[in-house]
């Protein structure tokens, strides 16, 4: 018997906080990277809603960890930017290489909506 069933796909959640700077950037680099190799998911999520300002040491970070998604088949997508911090990704067109969404909800509407079609 051949059936459909809806699974909601589970997403691991990365949630940084302050300031992501050169100065810090070898933790945040090694912290995420361990959460994108070492989890079973294959929906990472960086919700940046804590996050004050970021640098390019910062930028280059998660370009890092986007990248290592794809090799691995994973997905990495990024939400909740502040104003500020989404400024910095739109002047280097990281906005056009990562999937943003405003919310974590928009992020969960549009997953469903994915796993739904």
């Amino acid at each position: 018997m051949m059936g459909s069933h809806l699974i909601k796909l589970r997403v691991a959640v990365f949630e940084p906080n302050g300031y992501i700077t050169a100065a810090n950037v070898d933790d945040f680099q090694e912290k995420l990277t361990n959460f994108v190799t070492n989890n079973p998911n294959r929906d990472f999520l960086v919700d940046m809603h804590q996050v004050e300002f970021i640098d390019s040491a910062g930028l280059m970070a998660i370009v890092s960890a986007f990248r290592l998604a794809q090799r691995l088949n994973k997905k990495l997508s990024v939400c909740s930017l502040s104003p500020s911090v989404r400024i910095i990704f739109e002047l280097t067109q990281l906005d056009r290489a990562l999937e943003i969404y405003q919310t974590r909800q928009a992020y969960e509407t549009s997953v469903d909506a994915t796993v739904a079609a």
